[in-house]
């Protein structure tokens, strides 16, 4: 295949469409999760990319700001189908989540009462913990092959738990930490994403053949152009022809604005989102910010997802001269296109720079270091999401630079604990997949829920 083609296909473009609807059905669990599922499908079972590319992809998107799951797809899918494969992996990505969350958003507008919701939630979470900590060892067990890297994971662990230490912060130190031991132990790189193979499956298809494009200046500078008109054309258009409410400018521009600084997941910026759209702007109450996200956590998707329930609670109070229903779902979808957009647009900017420079030794240090330290920053947000799941309230400890949630042992929930160990007792005992771990656990929710011991 020519380095510039764009046309031909390393796998059939209808196969890899139904790939990636499937995948897109199993996003639930946030990043780790999310990764687990292309890791299963992509690596495991279709063998259409090896793990040190995946790996290697990985690595670039976690330097991103956005949803990294969601930029692997789009990098993986531009590996087996160019451009459009990119788009369309990307795309399926996240649109189960809108839709579902879009529904869900105007049940909870309509009636008031998410209970039933609530009762899933009950269930979904413990089966969430269970996934990230399968997702944990996973990639823990094919990406740290040294001591160093082990080591490396376990100090960006304590950085972002004891520390709080900023995301940035701990990405930049692992990448320089990472290439000073690459310097030092030449052999690190090998099996931790780059070099010789892992224990993963081979691939059925060889590095080579998978697509790449040759990086010039007039590429990146039509990807962009295209891009950057994508993404602010429907602002411009709300600001020329709306002008009974300013919610659809403000809401693009402010969550264009939170696009380009998400670093470290969905919730190093939820807080930021939650005080400028309760006390600033008054698009929802305190109370609705934590139920948006309780639904965005059981629907598929990234959680930065909740973003759109934010939107449509704030256009519908504020349609100006709309119908409420007409201007919530306008800004719902707005919302979700400045959210998203940047995504391609990063990823199709710096595939072709990052995939020519795949065998550098001092990059591929540094990237694998990153790597190690995202198993730690994963580790980091099991044990947030595990605090905030089992136990009802949690005090922060520690004085000066240490600084350590620890949970309120007499509030611990046993039905989240036993829901937890059944979810963990099915994926490492008895080798259950995502989906069917989280439909058992969502039953029991509900039938708890039915019972009245919720």
């Amino acid at each position: 295949m020519s380095p510039i083609d764009t046309k031909n296909d390393v796998i059939p473009l209808g196969e890899a469409t139904r790939a990636w609807f499937a995948i897109s059905l199993q996003t639930f669990g946030g990043p780790a999760g999310q990764i687990a599922v292309m890791q299963h499908k992509l690596v495991d079972e279709k063998r259409w990319i090896g793990q040190q590319r995946f790996l290697h992809a990985l690595n670039y998107c976690t330097l991103l700001p956005g949803p990294e799951a969601q930029q692997l797809a789009i990098y993986t899918g531009w590996l087996l189908n160019g451009t459009r494969g990119g788009l369309i992996a990307g795309s399926l990505f996240v649109l189960p989540g809108v839709i579902a969350l879009l529904a869900l958003s105007a049940i909870y507008v309509r009636f008031g009462s998410t209970d039933l919701v609530s009762a899933l939630f009950a269930g979904v979470a413990p089966a969430v913990i269970a996934i990230v900590v399968q997702a944990v060892h996973r990639i823990a067990k094919r990406a740290l092959a040294h001591r160093a890297l082990v080591a490396l994971a376990v100090g960006a662990f304590l950085a972002l738990t004891v520390f709080s230490v900023p995301f940035p912060l701990v990405v930049l130190a692992a990448g320089v930490i990472g290439w000073v031991l690459g310097r030092a132990i030449p052999g690190m790189t090998r099996g931790a994403g780059h070099g010789e193979a892992t224990d993963g499956p081979a691939p059925l298809i060889s590095d080579d053949a998978l697509h790449h494009e040759l990086p010039s200046k007039r590429r990146s500078l039509s990807i962009v152009a295209i891009g950057l008109l994508l993404w602010f054309t429907p602002i411009a258009l709300f600001a020329a022809f709306v002008s009974s409410t300013d919610v659809f400018v403000d809401q693009g521009l402010f969550f264009s604005g939170t696009a380009v600084v998400t670093f470290g997941g969905a919730y190093a910026v939820l807080s930021y989102v939650a005080h400028q759209a309760v006390t600033v702007y008054g698009w929802l109450g305190p109370g609705e910010m934590v139920r948006g996200l309780a639904l965005a956590e059981t629907t598929p998707g990234p959680l930065i997802m909740v973003v759109q329930f934010v939107a449509f609670l704030g256009a519908y109070r504020s349609p100006g001269s709309f119908d409420p229903w007409v201007a919530a779902v306008l800004a719902s979808l707005l919302v979700t296109w400045v959210t998203f957009v940047p995504c391609f647009l990063f990823v199709l900017l710096g595939a072709p720079y990052v995939e020519r420079l795949r065998h550098n030794q001092n990059l591929t240090s540094a990237l694998t270091g990153v790597t190690a330290a995202v198993v730690g920053v994963i580790a980091n947000l099991a044990v947030f999401f595990a605090l905030h799941t089992l136990f009802d309230r949690n005090r922060e400890v520690g004085g000066g630079p240490i600084s350590v949630d620890l949970p309120v042992l007499s509030s611990w929930d046993p039905v989240a604990f036993a829901i937890t160990g059944i979810a963990l007792l099915m994926m490492f005992g008895r080798s259950w997949g995502p989906m069917r771990t989280l439909g058992l656990c969502a039953a029991l929710g509900i039938g708890v829920y039915l019972v009245g011991l919720v």
